[in-house]
């Protein structure tokens, strides 16, 4: 197959381009997106409103195609035919680097298994950004995007993280900030160590540092800090537990989503040799915060 050459004057038919758009500050949209965006015969895009906006503010007019979580594997069939009749197509998220926390993988996928040609433009990414400036350690690093809706589902999600010593990173909602971080200190421990990125970019950009305490304190100090959309960056655990030890917790959390606290208490106890009556007492706690 015959490679695609990079630069941004050579745009040409027959490729999907993933373009990076700004994630706040319009100025980050780089020169070569914009050349790929003049050039493109069609934009995918995730919400076309929002594109829209983005198209009008360099002048731009062009046919869009929505392409968001719901209809994406619908339009896989679609967007290909349009790469095989020579088509230039350029795909954006609404904020950021497509398939990042956002759509995209399914149809990148399948144009990868067809031998049909996909190019990056790099640019804006809220994960990289945050991660620049944090202050935390970044030769090493998890992303874990979005956390599930629910209080129960998150805190199943970080129970494994609680022995990760490298830099994790999340994205949260206002609506669900202050509550995370209660359920990351709950989990991780309220001293340990993270940095949160609000409106990144964007005028009123702030970053808290600190520990998983002291930053939730900061943001309920103020409402108006608990709105926009945050990068929730924890440092890793500098004294990771024993894999038994790690192991046994996790059990414990298994046998309670079955058995009554004085049961599951009762097979740790017998494994462990840990006291039955600190285990009952610990697993009504754990009840008690689901």
């Amino acid at each position: 197959m015959t490679s695609v050459p990079n630069t941004a004057s050579s745009i040409q038919g027959g490729v999907l381009y993933v373009v990076a758009t700004p994630i706040g500050n319009l100025a980050d949209l780089s020169e070569r997106a914009v050349q790929v965006l003049t050039k493109a015969d069609l934009v995918a895009c995730e919400d076309t409103r929002h594109t829209q906006k983005l198209l009008q503010h360099l002048g731009l007019r062009k046919v869009l195609l929505s392409v968001h979580d719901h209809n994406e594997r619908d339009r896989i069939d679609q967007i290909a035919g349009h790469l095989r009749e020579g088509r230039s197509i350029a795909l954006v998220s609404d904020a950021g680097t497509p398939l990042i926390s956002d759509p995209g993988y399914p149809l990148v996928q399948a144009l990868r298994a067809q031998q049909l040609n996909v190019v990056p433009v790099p640019g804006p990414s809220a994960l990289i950004t945050a991660l620049s400036a944090a202050g935390l350690p970044t030769d090493r690093f998890l992303f874990e995007g979005f956390l599930p809706h629910k209080a129960g589902g998150r805190r199943d999600r970080l129970h494994p993280l609680a022995n990760e010593t490298a830099t994790m990173v999340f994205y949260e909602s206002k609506h669900r900030i202050l509550e995370t971080l209660a359920i990351m200190a709950e989990v991780f421990g309220a001293e340990r160590g993270a940095c949160v990125a609000r409106e990144l970019t964007k005028t009123f950009e702030t970053f808290y540092h600190g520990s998983l305490g002291d930053i939730a304190l900061q943001l309920q100090a103020d409402d108006d800090q608990t709105k926009g959309e945050f990068v929730v960056m924890v440092a890793g655990n500098p004294e990771p537990a024993t894999a038994s030890a790690f192991d046994t917790a996790h059990l414990f959390r298994l046998l309670l989503a079955e058995l009554p606290p004085k049961k599951a208490a009762a097979i740790v106890s017998d494994l462990t040799g840990e006291n039955k009556k600190a285990l009952y007492q610990q697993a009504l706690e754990i009840q008690g915060k689901v």
